[in-house]
């Protein structure tokens, strides 16, 4: 349990932008509670991560966390899959079935794509938030709702709201805590830092021997507008990594381009790209490691800077 935590502690949302850094404050008040959280942004910001570091983080970290995608089973089968059912509820019910509800027991319950769930459904979570009991397909026997839960979303539902489609009151309800995640290209200061961790941990999975991502292809990934976010990013780096023959990833391996309107958009300092260098985009030591480069490492990263510097 120890390594689950640290694998999907607070410690794996990368950035230091002050978006970011509001984030990691809201994650730290609203673990040392038990309150409703909603997380809300693009697809591909990282609103699962987010919700798990928030489970991992609290005082019940060592119970489950259970996460159900809304848009992952047809409308007949989601209340069977958060409730549970009893042999015999519905045709095919030939057994019991714990519900996710239960099965998250005092852990964590993590609804993402909230906004999918049918209004029918809605009115019954509502009940649930509100009473904090539920009844199993079938059975007319309450059970007590242990779980904490956290619900995501990319859609506006606000808007919803104003057009009927979802519930007000189950809207304020599971807005007690809201946490936004920006999209990448509003925090484009934390790409190297996320190049970087992507970039080390895809090489280690792949078992490729790619080791650098050269200035050039640097330039290209903090210019890029990123409309699918953290999630197009690491796998453009994914097919980077694939796809280099040498030890430098370069431009031509990656999946993407920008165009002028791109350009014009995104920071072009030379400075910037070169601290993004320095900071790790070359998949350099970090930490005490650092102190321990090479004279040939540091004097690549000294050429670079200046290439960088003059053009």
């Amino acid at each position: 349990m120890a390594e689950e935590r640290e694998d999907h502690g607070v410690g794996n949302i990368i950035g230091k932008s002050e978006v970011i850094r509001d984030v990691y404050k809201k994650i730290g008040a609203v673990s040392t509670s038990r309150a409703t959280v909603l997380i809300t942004g693009e697809s591909g910001t990282g609103k699962e991560l987010v919700a798990r570091a928030i489970h991992f983080s609290s005082e019940t970290g060592q119970y489950p966390f259970v996460a159900v995608n809304c848009t992952a089973f047809p409308h007949h089968l989601l209340e069977s899959e958060l409730f549970g059912h009893i042999r015999g509820a519905f045709t095919g019910a030939v057994v019991d079935k714990v519900g996710r509800f239960q099965l998250a027991a005092q852990g964590t319950l993590f609804l993402d794509e909230i906004g999918e769930l049918p209004i029918d459904l809605q009115a019954k979570l509502l009940r649930v938030l509100q009473e904090r009991v539920f009844e199993r397909v079938g059975d007319t026997r309450p059970t007590k709702l242990l779980a904490r839960m956290i619900a995501a979303t990319h859609r506006d539902l606000g808007q919803m709201v104003k057009e009927g489609t979802f519930r007000e009151d189950l809207y304020y309800r599971l807005k007690i805590v809201e946490v936004h995640l920006p999209p990448l290209r509003d925090r484009r200061e934390d790409i190297p830092l996320l190049v970087d961790h992507l970039f080390r941990r895809i090489t280690r999975e792949t078992h490729r021997r790619v080791r650098y991502v050269s200035a050039e292809a640097m330039q290209l990934l903090s210019n890029y507008p990123w409309p699918g976010n953290v999630r197009e990013l690491e796998n453009a780096l994914t097919r980077g990594v694939v796809l280099t023959q040498g030890e430098v990833l370069t431009v031509d391996t990656l999946p993407i381009s920008i165009d002028d309107d791109d350009v014009q958009d995104a920071p072009s300092s030379a400075q910037t790209v070169a601290s993004s260098t320095a900071q790790g985009a070359l998949h350099s030591p970090s930490g005490a490691e650092a102190q321990l480069s090479t004279l040939r490492e540091v004097e690549r990263l000294h050429i670079i800077r200046v290439l960088n510097h003059a053009h």
